[in-house]
């Protein structure tokens, strides 16, 4: 997604570019999977923050509506618990809100429109001064806001963990665990990601939307576009170095020996790889490690085709675990799958516009457990994934859903299996961790320590997820135009569509 929309971006521009893909598909981990003759989503499966697409898609002269079909969800989630209780929260928080005073009461439904003012808030503080803004920083975050200063920014609540803040709304467990679970949005624990992230919920309430075709529509999209501006695309492009001179990035050299030049380089991995010497020594130092520790989730799916039945799913359903908290400590403390998992599930062709309605027959669903993101120094073992396995059919089939498919409709992907697409990451999937008041300006911005060299993607800033991965390579798109053209005798790139006798390549290590 990032290396996408930094292309088009460049494209627009009047630059020349070239994206280098190792796959057979665009997409990155916006991907499908196949089974039988049905695609299935296997990444993302929530579409947010339209207008950050339909800015992209307006900046080439385009039209989002004319390229993707979508339709807003009216359930946002279905979540279960094991005492066998159950709720949905709405697209309408005046639904949502008599929701939850079903579940919990009049108290807790007054604190959920409390916490829904505090989350718009939030984002309204944090959009342009951190989301937008390609490098912001903690003192900077607070004067671009308008906050008056650091001792004003603790109204956002940078310093206190997710859960600490969400139970100061509510005191229902359930209602702690649904809340708290926003920092799985980018790989955390709730009780180690800091408070901000409770923005995520007013993102959602702005609008869930459903994608005509997939997931992968999107990247097709994009692809489309960035084809139309003059985008040389290369698929099954392995790329195995990036190449410096002068202390300058200036192309890159191809698995199969080929090498091309170009003014710039984007690249749209786990900055791990860079650290870990994987795109070569001259750029081992572009951005600053992290360690094992301080890896985000990884996970545990399934992609699956069967006939469902005995569970009233929604098109996101969540079945949560017993303890919360020991799941975390499970995972990041222990380094182990939990032994009793929060089980999330998208039926992808059942309409949230649409509540009750069901397909009939055999249909498409994810099944996600998270894991722990340890694939090259403490691989999974084939008894621990079986026994995972066990363990979520047993406890989806305690809620009452039974799937009913043969083996060979089913394909499993695991951390060692994320760690193989994505070299570096150890099976993380959102790169670095968001633990700790300082997480979020660790992540690496659209400048790296080498000049020319750029980063783009979910492991960089603003962050993971679609549209936080679009906005890193509209910013890194931002750095490199900038930079090109100031020391260009000449700017033939500012006129979108021009041509001009420089370069910028974007490459993705997948």
């Amino acid at each position: 997604m990032g290396g996408l929309v930094a292309a088009l971006m460049l494209a627009a521009r009047g630059w020349s570019v070239a994206i280098l893909e190792k796959s057979p598909r665009v997409g990155g981990k916006l991907r499908e999977i196949r089974v039988g003759d049905r695609g299935i989503d296997a990444g993302p499966t929530v579409f947010t923050m339209r207008p950050v697409f339909e800015a992209i898609f307006a900046a080439v002269g385009a039209r989002l509506d004319d390229y993707l079909k979508l339709t807003r969800a009216e359930i946002l989630a279905r979540h279960h618990w094991q005492d066998g209780s159950c709720f949905d929260l709405h697209a309408d928080k005046g639904e949502t809100a008599d929701a939850v005073g079903r579940l919990a009461g009049a108290a807790e439904a007054r604190g959920y429109l409390d916490f829904c003012r505090r989350t718009e808030q939030v984002f309204q503080s944090l959009n342009a001064s951190f989301m937008e803004h390609p490098s912001p920083s903690p003192l900077g975050l607070a004067r671009n806001a308008g906050l008056g200063g650091l001792a004003a920014l603790t109204r956002i609540r940078p310093f206190t963990t997710l859960s600490k803040v969400v139970e100061g709304y509510f005191c229902d467990p359930r209602l702690r665990q649904i809340f708290g679970r926003y920092a799985t949005y980018c790989g955390s624990s709730p009780f180690e990601a800091p408070g901000p992230l409770m923005l995520i919920a007013h993102v959602e309430q702005s609008g869930v939307w459903l994608v005509e075709g997939g997931m992968i529509r999107i990247a097709e999209a994009l692809e489309s576009l960035a084809r139309q501006q003059g985008v040389d695309i290369g698929l099954d492009c392995e790329v195995a170095e990036i190449l410096i001179a002068d202390g300058a990035a200036n192309g890159v050299r191809l698995a199969s020996g080929q090498v091309i030049e170009a003014s710039a380089v984007v690249f749209n991995g786990d900055p791990a790889a860079l650290f870990g010497g994987l795109a070569g020594d001259g750029v081992r130092h572009a951005v600053p490690p992290w360690g094992l520790a301080d890896r985000s989730l990884s996970a545990i799916t399934w992609s699956i085709l069967a006939r469902a039945g005995g569970f009233p799913l929604s098109r996101h359903t969540v079945f949560f675990s017993s303890d919360y908290r020991r799941e975390f400590a499970d995972i990041f403390d222990r380094h182990q799958l939990p032994s009793d998992p929060t089980i999330y599930i998208c039926a992808q062709d059942r309409d949230a516009s649409l509540p009750g309605a069901d397909p009939r027959g055999d249909e498409r669903l994810l099944l996600l457990v998270n894991a722990p993101a340890r694939a090259d120094d403490k691989p999974l073992s084939i008894a621990e994934t079986q026994s995972c396995e066990r363990s979520v059919t047993e406890r989806l089939a305690r809620a009452g859903l039974v799937l009913e498919g043969s083996q060979d409709r089913r394909r499993m992907t695991t951390p060692s299996d994320f760690a193989a697409m994505f070299p570096g990451s150890g099976g993380a999937l959102y790169g670095r961790a968001s633990h700790g008041w300082m997480a979020s300006f660790q992540r690496p911005g659209a400048r790296a320590r080498v000049q020319r060299l750029y980063l783009a993607g979910g492991a960089v800033h603003p962050g993971p997820g679609i549209p936080m991965a679009a906005l890193s390579g509209t910013h890194a798109a931002q750095a490199a135009a900038s930079d090109l053209a100031s020391t260009a005798s000449f700017h033939a790139m500012a006129t979108p569509g021009g041509m001009s006798t420089r370069s910028a390549t974007t490459g993705s290590w997948r």
